[in-house]
């Protein structure tokens, strides 16, 4: 395999998938051979089946199959972060291992992407999943998401993801963060669309997602947002809220001195005047934890040399002539 001119990667997170893989990896094939340069990367998370011996099995008869064996079970999102970092291919596609999603969709994703996309998601606008348990808490959580991170997607927690490789080099991801990539991606100016996919229904192995993860969904939006919107500046986030607390804390206080010149009451028994204490304190809380994430921040960004910014290209001559690079 040529990995200089491999032009797509195709990244499958496994978790006790033992009766989907062969049919996976027959399918991919079929959709992606003779029409592109391709590897597949499957991603064992710890699988406790027969998941490790069928993909071994693969890669063994088919030198374009790469496995990652994790150690143990960690996630679906580390499953996908570590395809992503070895994959070699131009364009990377995730998609799940339980046959759900449909590889015939990859090449009609990738033709997406040639469009002058940087990132196609997968819509599976007719479900074949539970619809209490599963489609509507999705409704749900796509409404939220898109109204939190501005980024209007159907459908976020579709796996079937087709992106452009410098997408993801900007990208990194921690918790349960692969569904907001998209998200993600589009603070660096990525170009993002939505494409209507075959989803199938499960016909072998079980579902490893269930209600269980909705409140961390929400946890990991919260961090979203804050990156997306304060990662660089995280002083306009507390310090704003700081001075809020400061500004009702110095309201409450003139009303307690009011009352105390105008109806004679006693300060000491005035509840307005252990809130004002207390909004004073929370404000200068505030204020000093804007300061201390704004000296992470810093921290961070210069200890890695990392840029708040993101370059698509630079023009400028090459020589006196007036050449362009």
């Amino acid at each position: 395999m040529n990995k200089q001119n491999l032009e797509v990667s195709v990244v499958v997170p496994c978790f006790n998938e033992a009766g989907n893989i062969s049919p996976l990896y027959e399918q991919i094939t079929q959709t992606l051979t003779d029409k592109y340069n391709y590897e597949i990367i499957f991603v064992d998370d710890g699988s406790s089946d027969n998941s490790l011996a069928v993909l071994t099995r693969l890669q063994k008869a088919d030198h374009r199959v790469r496995v990652i064996c994790f150690r143990k079970n960690f996630g679906q999102t580390a499953a996908l972060s570590a395809g992503f970092t070895h994959a070699q291919g131009k364009i990377i596609v995730a998609i799940d291992a339980d046959l759900q999603n449909d590889p015939a969709d990859i090449a009609k994703m990738i033709a997406k992407l040639d469009e002058g996309f940087d990132v196609v998601s997968g819509w599976r606008k007719k479900r074949r999943d539970n619809v209490i348990t599963r489609v509507l808490p999705s409704k749900m959580g796509n409404w939220l998401i898109g109204k939190i991170t501005g980024v209007k997607l159907h459908d976020f927690g579709c796996t079937l993801k087709a992106y452009r490789r410098e997408v993801l080099a900007e990208t990194k991801l921690y918790g349960e963060m692969h569904r907001f990539i998209p998200a993600l991606a589009s603070w660096s100016g990525a170009k993002i669309v939505e494409m209507v996919v075959n989803h199938r229904p499960r016909t072998a192995g079980a579902a490893n997602y269930g209600l269980g993860r909705t409140w961390k969904v929400i946890l990991d939006l919260i961090t979203v947002k804050f990156l997306l919107s304060f990662s660089t500046k995280p002083i306009q986030l507390f310090g704003g809220w700081g001075f809020l607390a400061l500004f009702f804390g110095g309201a409450s206080g003139v009303a307690v001195i009011l009352m105390k010149v105008l109806q004679g009451r006693d300060m000491t028994g005035n509840p307005l005047l252990y809130l004002t204490i207390l909004l004073f304190v929370v404000g200068v809380q505030f204020i000093l934890m804007g300061l201390l994430a704004e000296l992470l921040v810093r921290t961070y960004h210069e200890s890695q040399n990392r840029p708040t910014y993101v370059i698509k290209e630079i023009l400028e001559s090459t020589g006196e002539t007036g050449d362009r690079k």
